[in-house]
């Protein structure tokens, strides 16, 4: 008889600076998350169209490689999954509204503030 795999509940991470993707991937790794990691919207976007209902937490940068930037993501995963946590990142002001329930956190932001998240994002 197979024992049950354990829940785990899965991040995306969309960043295009490798060091900061590969930080919140560990971060989020040891918080007990699968990580699926992108390092543009476009690719994010084809991780939405097929485990959007299984995400629980999405973070991205404003700024990524490609034609999409963090926060017209956003919207796409807002409108692809309502209920997931989302998380905008940059070191600039936000020069476009964010979508309902999208959070957006000035850069540099402290690894607490991911582990708090990823708590929050698991309860929800």
């Amino acid at each position: 008889m197979r024992q049950a795999m354990p829940y785990r509940a899965t991040a995306l991470i969309v960043e295009d600076d490798a060091m900061q993707r590969e930080m919140l991937c560990l971060l989020l790794e040891e918080s007990g998350y699968e990580v699926i990691q992108c390092e543009s919207a476009e690719a994010a976007e084809r991780v939405l169209d097929n485990n959007a209902g299984a995400l629980c937490l999405m973070l991205t940068d404003v700024q990524l490689a490609g034609r999409m930037n963090g926060v017209e993501l956003a919207y796409v995963a807002k409108d692809r999954n309502p209920r997931l946590d989302v998380v905008v990142t940059s070191g600039r002001p936000l020069a476009q509204p964010l979508p309902d329930g999208a959070k957006f956190w000035a850069k540099p932001w402290a690894p607490l503030d991911v582990l708090r998240e990823a708590e929050l994002a698991q309860l929800s």
